[in-house]
């Protein structure tokens, strides 16, 4: 191509450079803008600290709120936004005999903001839930006021006070043997797996057996008086004690029960060792029946030289036990009957968990006493109903029931140990204290604060100093972080047609294994 010259030449320099000019320029200002955004990605990294076991003292965890909407779907390629759990165990480096609580150890509070809630959708309680509404019900009009918690204070064991996710607790009484260590441990794991969603709150927890605030003493009427709220482990239809999980949730170390969560796999397995149909045909009960008298009234049930009422019974002697190092108390080695007793001591007992969960068909002798989640087992789903004032010939009669009805029996029985399986799992447990205690608090009319004698405790202050059983079933109960769930969906509360079929419904069903069992007998006198 021949040179351009001249004129031309001129024209094309003019044309050109301003060209490559602008696009120097253009060049440049994006060179800047990519070097921009490689520091400030890299400062941005720097500023997120990385999800460690042991936390800075300023921790990046953030409020988590519950909302009604569900949170945003993060997206697929993000691999920050796909973080499964978090877990933080205990920290004993202080020394195990201190018994302190590590200043910012644990986060107060904690975010679901980064992780993918999208595969696990948020469930329903069971609706034993339903009942705290009814057992909150006495302060729905005028609320809790200090004074009604401190009336609760006469037969209380401790005070717990909850400030900005933590605990304080002023003992008033020594409770028996470790019954108040593990139920405070149980709400510390509760606080461990909540972390800064436990509202402050005041309570006052009793850890004896039987209820105390009777209803009679606090009619209805528009000059009522409202009743201290007391917290235990389980009521009757004639008192208006809060109930609350047991201790042995977490452990008994006393009787070695090692806690639930670990309890009820043993005992699925156990349930696995032999079917149904090849269990021992007879009803058993094993425990310690010096402490009622329904107790030793049911050894009279037993088979001996003249009389078999189809039942195994048998008296546990802890002390013997214990120094034979509970050989003979292993509960998953006891699913091997067909029947199982379920007999109140001095009042309910934990072992009702434990015999329903068996696949056995669960002989339910008439109780008094209910816990938190008994009131929504059914008589002929969950259990058979057995008379009190008449149990031999009761067992009697539904042993034989069972054994000609092997089907229907059977079903009791594993509807009985998939609630226990299902509806009884930890999660659940931990829900219900979180529900409970969060609708508890909407009703404190003050603003809690830490009492002059209290002393503040954490999961550290508490496993770290234990010895022996105490500290193992510590140790294997610790919440290990917090839940990258939210709590399951809060029922509404029964209205008052539904409670009262319900009601009507379970008296329908116990009146229909009377009037069966009167027709078993009449005609064994007439055969006779």
């Amino acid at each position: 191509m021949r040179e351009q010259s001249g004129p031309h030449r001129h024209l094309a320099e003019k044309i050109w450079l301003p060209l490559l000019t602008r696009n120097t320029l253009a060049v440049f200002f994006l060179v800047l803008l990519c070097i921009g955004a490689f520091f400030s990605t890299r400062l941005l990294d720097y500023s997120i600290p990385s999800l460690t076991i042991n936390f800075p003292k300023k921790s990046f965890l953030t409020a988590f709120t519950l909302h009604n909407h569900p949170p945003p779907r993060p997206p697929p390629d993000n691999p920050q936004k796909k973080t499964s759990k978090v877990e933080i165990p205990l920290n004993c480096s202080l020394g195990d005999a201190i018994g302190t609580c590590p200043v910012d150890y644990y986060p107060s509070k904690f975010s679901l903001e980064n992780i993918d809630l999208s595969s696990t959708p948020q469930p329903y309680c069971p609706d034993y839930f339903r009942w705290i509404h009814e057992d909150l019900w006495p302060w729905g009009e005028t609320g809790i006021t200090q004074e009604m918690v401190m009336m609760a204070n006469k037969t209380a064991n401790f005070r717990l006070v909850i400030l900005n996710g933590k605990a304080y607790v002023e003992t008033y009484e020594k409770a028996f043997q470790t019954r108040d260590n593990f139920t405070l441990w149980g709400i510390l794991q509760l606080l461990r797996r909540y972390p800064g969603q436990i509202p402050d709150l005041d309570l006052m927890f009793d850890c004896v057996d039987w209820p105390v605030i009777n209803k009679d003493s606090y009619p209805p009427g528009p000059n009522a008086t409202a009743p201290p709220p007391l917290f235990r482990y389980a009521g009757d239809n004639t008192t208006l004690d809060i109930v609350f999980p047991d201790w042995s949730f977490w452990g008994w170390p006393e009787i070695n029960i090692k806690p639930w969560e670990d309890l009820s796999k043993d005992l699925q397995q156990g349930n696995k060792r032999s079917r149904w149909v090849e269990r021992e045909p007879y009803a058993y009960w094993k425990g310690n029946p010096t402490v009622a008298e329904t107790r030793m009234d049911l050894l009279k049930c037993n088979v001996s030289d003249t009389q078999d009422w189809n039942a195994r019974i048998y008296a546990q002697d802890w002390a013997r036990e214990h120094a034979q190092g509970y050989k003979q108390s292993d509960l998953a080695s006891q699913c091997i009957h067909r029947f199982k007793i379920y007999i109140e001591g001095s009042s309910w007992s934990v072992s009702e968990k434990y015999i329903l969960a068996c696949d056995s068909v669960t002989l339910l002798v008439n109780p008094r006493y209910y816990d938190f989640f008994t009131r929504s087992l059914m008589p002929l789903q969950h259990y058979w109903p057995i008379r009190s004032d008449d149990k031999c010939r009761s067992i009697k009669h539904a042993v034989d029931w069972g054994n000609s009805n092997e089907k229907r029996a059977h079903n009791i029985g594993m509807a009985a140990s998939s609630f226990v399986q299902n509806e009884l799992k930890m999660d659940f447990v931990y829900d219900y204290m979180f529900h409970l205690l969060s609708e508890y608090a909407k009703l404190l009319k003050y603003k809690p604060s830490v009492p002059p004698k209290a002393t503040e405790l954490c999961s550290e202050s508490m496993a770290c100093p234990a010895q022996g059983l105490e500290k193992k079933f510590m140790t294997e109960s610790t919440v290990r972080g917090p839940n990258i769930e939210t709590p399951c969906i809060m029922p509404p509360p029964y209205d008052p047609a539904t409670l009262h079929s319900i009601i009507e419904r379970d008296e329908k069903s116990i009146k229909q294994v009377e009037t069966w069992e009167k027709q078993y007998w009449d005609s064994k006198s007439t055969n006779v």
